[in-house]
C-alpha cells in the first residue's frame, strides 16, 4: 500500500479587502473515449484529417438517419467505471440536449441525463508530502461531441468542420470536493493517467481529447463544512462554470483569477451570476459568454431512436478481469520489488510507456541502478533532445538493460558507461558491441593497475607526504591512476590499491 496521509486538504485561502474565502471547485471531465469509430456511426475518429472526410449521414443530421450504438464505446466507458472504482449502471438511456448551434447538425446533442452508464466512484490525488485525498466521483455518461467552427481562415464568414461531431465523450462529473487550483490540476492529472493506463481515453489535451469545465464558487471559512452536514449548496455561494479548459497550467491560472473576481463583487456589494465563463489566458482574466442554463433549459428527454441500454454483469465481469495494473498498484509494487522511493516510482509511473520501457530495463537487474539510468540519464537526454517521448527514444529498453547489467557485472564503470550511453543513443548500436569493438572495457587486471599506481606514486613524492600526512588527498592519485588508465581502470580496486601502496 502506498504511504499516504488521508488529512483533510487546507483549503485554498485567498484574502480579501474585507474577508478570508475559501475557494470549493468542482470539475466536468470531458474525455474522448478513444475507439476507431464514433458513437452512434462507423465514421473514423482519426484526428487530424480533411476536413469534413469523417463524417456519416447520421452524423451530419440527414433526414432518416437512424444512430447504432458503438458497443466499443460502452465498454471503453465501463472500463473507465471500473477503473475509478465506481458503480456501473447494467441500466443506462440517451437523452437528447436539445440547443442550436451551428457546428451541431441535428439541433440536439445525444446525451445521459437520467441515467448514465456509471454512477458514484472515486479518484486519489496525491497532494505532495505524502498526502492525499480522495475526489468523488457523481457519475460518467456518454455523450457525442459537437464539430468545430472555424473562424481565421476568412474576414468575413465562418467554417464549419465537422470531423468530430458524433465522437464519443464520457463526461466525468466529480463532487465540489477540491479546494484549490494546485489540486485541481493534480486531479485531472491523475484521471488521465489511469485513462491512459486503461487505454480508454489519450488524454492529449492540445487536440482536445481531453478538456475541463471548471466550476468555481467561494464561501467563507467555515460554510464548507456546513455543506458536508447538510449537503446544502446555498452554503457554496453562487457557481460559474469556466467552459473549456485545455491546459493544467490555464485551469489554475483560471480558477485563481475567476475566485478573485468573484470575492470582488461581494466584498463591492455585487452579487455573483450564475454564468458559463471563457478564460483569456492572454489577459489572465475570465469573461462572460452565457448565462448558465439549467437542465430544463435544454429540454431533455428521451431519444426515440434509442433503445435503453441494459448490460449484463457477466459482460461486466469479464471486462473488470481484463483490466491492466493501474498505476497506484504499479507505484507500490515498483517500491516493493525494486526497492525504489516514493518519488522514482511516482515518476516512473506517472506514464504507462515509461513504466513499461523501465520495468523491461529492471527486469532481472539491479532496480535502483535501472531507475536512475531511466530518470537521469535516458530522460534528461530525451528531454535535450527535443523534449521526445519514451516512445521514440533510440535506445530501446532492452538495450539499456544490457548497459545496466554491463556496469553491475564490472564489465565498465559508471564513467565508461556514460560514453556507451552516448554512442548508443547517437548511433542505435547495442551497449555490448560498442564496449568490445572500441575496447571500452574495464581494466580489472590488478597487475596493470598496481603497475599504474607504482607509477604515479614514483613521479610525485612531494604528493606522497603530503597525501600521508593527509589522507582525504589520496583521491589525486586515484584520479592520476584513472587519467592514466583512460577511466577503464576499476575505481574501488584502484581506491583499494592506492592506500595499500601509501600505508593509510
Amino acid at each position: 500500500m502506498l504511504d499516504l496521509t488521508f488529512d483533510t486538504p487546507t483549503p485554498k485561502v485567498i484574502a480579501g479587502a474585507k474577508h478570508d474565502w475559501e475557494l470549493v471547485i468542482g470539475l466536468e471531465v470531458h474525455a474522448q473515449v478513444a475507439t476507431n469509430a464514433k458513437l452512434f456511426s462507423g465514421a473514423s475518429t482519426l484526428f487530424g484529417a480533411e476536413p469534413n472526410s469523417n463524417v456519416a449521414f447520421v452524423d451530419a443530421g440527414m433526414p432518416g438517419m437512424l444512430p447504432v450504438i458503438n458497443e466499443e464505446c460502452v465498454a471503453q466507458a465501463v472500463r473507465t467505471g471500473l477503473g475509478l472504482k465506481a458503480e456501473i449502471n447494467l441500466f443506462s438511456a440517451f437523452d437528447r440536449k436539445n440547443y442550436f448551434y451551428p457546428d451541431l447538425p441535428q439541433g440536439y446533442q445525444i446525451s445521459q441525463l437520467y441515467h448514465p452508464i456509471v454512477g458514484e466512484g472515486e479518484v486519489l490525488v496525491e497532494l505532495g508530502d505524502n498526502k492525499a485525498r480522495v475526489v468523488r466521483i457523481e457519475r460518467i455518461h456518454l455523450e457525442q461531441d459537437a464539430g468545430k467552427s472555424v473562424h481565421d481562415m476568412d474576414p468575413n464568414m465562418s467554417f464549419v468542420d465537422l470531423n468530430r461531431t458524433g465522437v464519443a465523450l464520457m463526461e466525468i462529473v466529480s463532487r465540489p470536493d477540491i479546494r484549490g487550483p494546485e489540486e485541481a490540476a493534480a486531479y485531472v492529472s491523475k484521471l488521465r493517467q489511469i485513462m491512459r493506463y486503461l487505454g480508454t481515453c489519450d488524454g492529449n489535451m492540445q487536440n482536445g481529447n481531453l478538456r475541463a469545465d471548471v466550476n468555481v464558487s467561494i464561501c467563507r471559512p467555515g460554510q464548507y463544512e456546513k455543506y458536508q452536514e447538510t449537503q446544502d449548496f446555498s452554503h457554496l455561494g453562487t457557481r460559474c462554470e469556466i467552459k473549456n479548459m485545455n491546459s493544467m497550467r490555464f485551469i489554475q491560472q483560471a480558477i485563481d483569477v475567476e475566485a478573485r473576481r468573484q470575492i470582488a463583487l461581494i466584498e463591492d456589494g455585487k452579487e455573483v451570476v450564475q454564468e458559463t465563463r471563457l478564460y483569456d489566458p492572454d489577459k489572465n482574466e475570465t469573461r462572460s459568454m452565457r448565462s448558465k442554463e439549467e437542465a430544463h433549459d435544454y429540454r431533455y428527454f428521451p431519444d426515440p431512436d434509442l433503445l435503453p441500454l441494459e448490460i449484463e454483469q457477466a459482460w461486466v465481469d469479464d471486462i473488470a478481469s481484463a483490466l491492466p495494473e493501474l498505476p497506484d498498484a504499479k507505484k507500490t509494487r515498483f517500491m516493493a520489488d525494486f526497492g525504489l522511493s516514493d518519488y522514482d516510482a511516482s515518476v516512473l509511473t506517472a506514464d504507462v510507456a515509461n513504466a513499461a520501457y523501465f520495468e523491461q530495463v529492471a527486469d532481472g537487474r539491479d532496480g535502483k541502478m535501472s531507475a536512475n539510468w531511466v530518470i537521469n540519464e535516458l530522460f534528461g537526454r530525451l528531454k535535450k533532445d527535443d523534449d521526445k517521448d519514451i516512445t521514440e527514444s533510440p535506445v530501446s529498453a532492452a538495450a539499456l538493460g544490457t548497459l545496466v547489467g554491463l556496469i553491475k557485472s564490472g564489465d565498465i564503470n559508471g564513467k565508461i558507461a556514460k560514453e556507451v550511453f552516448e554512442i548508443a543513443y547517437t548511433t542505435g548500436r547495442d551497449p555490448s558491441e560498442i564496449v568490445e569493438t572500441e575496447g571500452m572495457k574495464q581494466v580489472t587486471d590488478t597487475g596493470a593497475i598496481e603497475a599504474a599506481v607504482d607509477e604515479i606514486i614514483a613521479a610525485n613524492p612531494a604528493q606522497v607526504e603530503k597525501a600521508k600526512a593527509n589522507p582525504k588527498l589520496a583521491g589525486w592519485f586515484v584520479g592520476q591512476v584513472m587519467k592514466a588508465t583512460g577511466g577503464k581502470a576499476n575505481p574501488a580496486a584502484v581506491n583499494q590499491m592506492v592506500s595499500a601502496k601509501l600505508g593509510l
